[in-house]
């Protein structure tokens, strides 16, 4: 019998030919239950025209909306939400605050201007190298530009694309980053990834919650009401329960029965869905196993045999998503149901949690005494 031992649970969304590139909003965004982007109030979009196109610049705009069109496809299947990014409609963004802005990635040395022009005093950019290759960002102009004037700094702090088990690990470092870059800096801040839809509007939210006071809903409602995206709240969620109880870990055992397979993997888990662990084979027991040491919250993940994915039906699944998809969890839990801990994931797990003065005292002394990162 296929069989999970120690534990139960966890969610997410298979992704099948998936390469981990970055995120980006356009003009056109959408996403499930949320306001379209023609309702949002002040998106802009900064796109140039020039008067003619050649053929060659044509050709690029082709392969450009093919790109988009392939980001936008394994957006919409990491995230479960119906997300369109538009990269070569240009730099688009929402002001969530008149001090706080959420958007895409910035294309070129001239996107540094025109956020000057409208009172931006720290760029931060979530992408990693990957999601910059993919659309031909040039990053080193980019930071080399902005490093001429004394009244604009460019940062960055990576979370990998389509991964809420990594921006849950990434947030606190990440926001302490944030917030000793604004203290220094003062003004408008920019956060972007790739489409602006994810990452961004996630670190945005955390930093709202831990660090100007709102409660997490509260900050959700004002983000969304500005712009549409699909910030993952458990993420922000299981990150702030990390800090206040500390990041503890239990060993998981997962197993699949074959004894005809050439290969057995799993996706999910605590490395998104764009990778794969290899299970061990045990021919004794005729079993493919994998143990691995998760830390508390929630967790997806699925099986690739043979290179088919595919659910252990002998485990806990979750429901069927709106495309019909279902994936096997692992719920990773405190031992004592009652105790401390369990109490205070149960709270910050809910629909509504809010943090108590204490609380927030010891999240920014946390974040204010957190590694500078380079």
């Amino acid at each position: 019998m296929n069989c999970l031992q120690c534990l139960p649970r966890s969610s997410a969304f298979p992704l099948q030919s998936f390469k981990a590139y970055s995120t980006k909003p356009s003009r056109t965004v959408s996403t499930m239950g949320v306001m379209n982007a023609t309702d949002l109030p002040r998106v802009v979009t900064v796109k140039a025209v020039s008067g003619s196109a050649s053929s060659a610049e044509m050709s690029n705009a082709n392969v450009e909306e093919e790109k988009s069109e392939v980001y936008s496809n394994n957006m919409t299947t990491a995230m479960g939400a119906v997300l369109a990014y538009r990269h070569e409609l240009g730099m688009n963004y929402n002001f969530i605050r008149p001090d706080l802005i959420v958007g895409s990635c910035l294309q070129t040395p001239e996107d540094v201007d025109k956020l000057r022009k409208i009172g931006v005093k720290t760029i931060f950019c979530l992408q990693q190298d990957p999601d910059l290759e993919y659309f031909g960002v040039d990053i080193t102009s980019i930071r080399e530009y902005s490093n001429f004037y004394d009244d604009i700094q460019h940062l960055r702090a990576e979370i990998r694309d389509f991964d809420a088990f990594d921006l849950r690990m990434r947030l606190p470092a990440v926001v302490s980053k944030l917030h000793k870059a604004i203290n220094r800096k003062g003004g408008v801040t920019y956060i972007h990834c790739t489409a602006g839809l994810g990452r961004a509007p996630g670190v945005a939210l955390a930093y709202m919650f831990w660090i100007l006071g709102y409660k997490l809903s509260e900050a959700n409602s004002l983000l969304l009401s500005k712009r549409s995206c699909f910030p993952k709240l458990d993420a922000i969620k299981s990150a702030t329960a990390d800090i206040l109880a500390g990041l503890r870990k239990k060993l998981v055992t997962l197993t699949w029965e074959c004894s005809t397979c050439s290969t057995v993997e799993v996706s999910g888990l605590d490395i998104g869905w764009s990778q794969r662990i290899p299970m061990k084979f045990d021919a004794k027991q005729g079993l493919w196993i994998l143990q691995r040491e998760l830390p508390e919250g929630r967790f997806e993940y699925k099986y690739i045999v043979d290179g088919e994915w595919t659910c252990n039906n002998y485990e806990v699944v979750t429901p069927a998503n709106k495309d019909g998809h279902v994936n096997n969890y692992v719920q990773v839990s405190d031992d004592d149901p009652n105790g401390i801990t369990a109490t205070l994931w149960k709270r910050l797990m809910g629909d509504d949690p809010d943090l108590t003065k204490d609380e927030r005292i010891k999240i920014r002394q946390f974040l204010e005494a957190f590694p500078e990162e380079e």
